[in-house]
């Protein structure tokens, strides 16, 4: 096989990266913190005759909160969202994308957050005397992650229906 033709122009930096939802870009942000995933795990050390290894068993996923950082603009569709958030019976979950590009401006990776829904949205503290400029925070928690490698969009996953286990079904 030959080897792959390197690319100068494919390495991803962290500030290139947009916020997708159903399918459009929907906002830039200026920061993306806190996604991750953490697998719980039990340790069996004490097994009849094995006392050079220990046994590991997983367990559940555990999806930390991402905090979105970005300049207050005229946009409120985050805002928008968080309302109906508030508003009973109407808890709106929605598959977000988060999307990083090369400098060429191709898309390389995306996470998609599945079932995100807004749990936190904070204004900065408004100062006469600041010259600052003024940053939202969105907080999204989330029930299932997927990742893309490369070539087009991100919210692959749109099909926003539980199945019998009572999860979001994905349709990667």
């Amino acid at each position: 096989m030959a080897q792959a033709e390197i690319n100068p122009m494919n390495y991803v930096t962290a500030n290139r990266f947009y916020i997708e939802i159903g399918g459009n870009l929907a906002a830039s942000f200026a920061e993306c913190s806190g996604l991750d995933v953490q697998i719980e795990k039990e340790s069996v050390t004490h097994e009849g005759g094995v006392n050079d290894q220990q046994r590991v068993f997983l367990r559940q996923a555990k999806f930390n909160d991402i905090t979105l950082k970005r300049g207050i603009t005229d946009d409120i569709t985050f805002w928008d969202w968080l309302n109906m958030v508030l508003s009973p019976g109407k808890k709106t979950r929605r598959n977000i994308a988060i999307l990083v590009f090369n400098h060429a401006g191709e898309t390389m990776q995306s996470w998609t957050l599945i079932g995100a829904v807004p749990v936190a949205w904070k204004t900065p503290s408004l100062q006469a005397d600041s010259s600052t400029v003024a940053i939202e925070e969105l907080t999204l928690s989330f029930e299932g992650l997927d990742v893309k490698r490369k070539p087009g969009s991100g919210s692959a996953v749109t099909d926003l229906r539980r199945d019998a286990t009572g999860s979001f079904g994905t349709n990667s």
